[in-house]
């Protein structure tokens, strides 16, 4: 959930100076990617960039450090409802449209690229490679989400929902790793910025898995899959968009309307809507087969670096670094406790320097939390398994729920030891003082 305002701010003095993001880079010694994220909200420049910008722009550095530090009480949630072909997203649109206006929302929505432009006569099989397509569809993709963020951030509302009908990571589905790398550098980015610039990611199961006997071609002039086709993509599109932090599934155990209502309940979760609640169980499992685990085509590795900082008022807050590679998101999160499953949960996202500013209020009862987190998406759950760096003999298993009485199903090459939801011993902050 970023805040754009600085960003547009910096966005309205480059261009009435008449710059470019790279002729700006240029002038101040960064890249073009950097400014990039200075307009996008994503990251804020350091005081001595700020002191670079003023002297560029011609205004004062108090001018630029009161934008950069003032903060809109507005909140833009940018999520992605993605899928397989014949998965319900266009219905889907329309029963987000309704119900979250009536929460109070200024719902947008950015329509589905691929579609436009296959529609509009650019396609794969017209493009040069399959890969030419791809780098297309990824930058007008990214430009159209800006094009919206830029406009969200000029409303009155202040809560704005932007719904992506798919997201940078669907493409992937479509391409080898090193095919999909080449795109993403294309675009100077990496997979890790691209998955993790939405704030969640939901995920409707094909007709084809499930509800076969409503698959169809005859609703989308740009789909072209058999259903066994169709079930693969979907398989492929999971995959593609296991690791992000908030990723949920949405099958077809029910039928079509119970699904939609799945759906905008699962959003509803998501958005803290009555109250930003995280319902989560966690187990003790014995030290997971990692080469299981790597070769599974749904699974993520992914790198965490987590500090508890001093709170006055009784909650847990920590920063977090996450990504790999080299390529990492940072946030910070504040919880509190309602019940032994549900807690109050407050997210947002942090710049890099933001985050290296929080680390002076680290609390130092408690080390920092180095682990290796694997993402597992399976029978359309999303589990998150922790390996820490103390333990050579046991994990923590988590997933995310719905509802307290949600149903869990475990992989069976997983040995579950026993529940821990409930132990303090085996929180995170109690970990953190081993």
């Amino acid at each position: 959930m970023n805040d754009f305002n600085f960003g547009n701010y910096l966005c309205g003095l480059r261009r009435k100076a008449g710059l470019t993001q790279r002729a700006l880079a240029q002038k101040l010694g960064v890249t073009d990617k950097a400014v990039s994220k200075w307009e996008n909200g994503a990251a804020k420049p350091t005081t001595n960039l700020i002191r670079k910008l003023a002297e560029v722009f011609c205004v004062s550095i108090e001018e630029i450090l009161y934008a950069k530090e003032t903060k809109r009480s507005m909140q833009i949630t940018k999520i992605v409802i993605t899928g397989g072909p014949c998965a319900g997203k266009t219905t889907a649109m329309s029963w987000i449209q309704n119900f979250f206006t009536k929460l109070g929302y200024a719902v947008l929505f950015v329509p589905e690229t691929a579609t436009e432009l296959i529609s509009g006569g650019l396609a794969p099989w017209t493009c040069g490679t399959g890969v030419d397509f791809q780098k297309c569809l990824l930058q007008l993709q990214l430009e159209k989400e800006r094009v919206f963020e830029q406009g969200a951030a000029t409303m009155k509302a202040d809560k704005v929902l932007i719904v992506c009908d798919r997201g940078a990571l669907d493409n992937k589905a479509y391409m080898t790793e090193l095919e999909f790398a080449m795109v993403a550098s294309a675009v100077n980015s990496n997979e890790v910025e691209l998955r993790d610039n939405y704030d969640a990611v939901f995920h409707l199961v094909t007709a084809a898995k499930g509800a076969e006997q409503f698959y169809t071609t005859a609703n989308n002039a740009a789909r072209t899959e058999t259903p066994e086709q169709a079930a693969a993509l979907d398989d492929k599109l999971i995959a593609a968009w296991t690791g992000h932090p908030h990723l949920r599934i949405v099958d077809n155990s029910s039928d079509f309307e119970d699904k939609l209502k799945r759906l905008v309940a699962e959003i509803s979760v998501f958005l803290g809507e009555p109250a930003p609640c995280e319902i989560e169980r966690k187990y003790l499992i014995a030290y997971p087969d990692i080469a299981w685990l790597e070769a599974q085509p749904n699974c993520q590795r992914v790198e965490i670096i987590q500090t508890y900082l001093k709170t006055d008022d009784g909650s847990e807050t920590r920063v977090r670094q996450r990504g790999m590679d080299g390529h990492y998101i940072y946030s910070q999160t504040t919880k509190k406790t309602v019940s032994d499953m549900k807690r109050v949960e407050i997210e947002r996202r942090l710049s890099k320097d933001e985050y290296l500013r929080c680390l002076m209020d680290a609390d130092s009862a408690c080390r920092p939390i180095r682990k290796t987190r694997y993402c597992l998406t399976y029978e359309n759950q999303y589990f998150e398994i922790d390996l820490y760096p103390f333990w050579s003999d046991q994990a923590i298993i988590e997933i995310e729920l719905r509802e307290e009485t949600q149903g869990i199903h475990f992989p069976e090459q997983l040995d579950i030891l026993k529940e821990v939801t409930t132990d303090p011993a085996y929180k995170n902050v109690a970990l953190a003082r081993i």
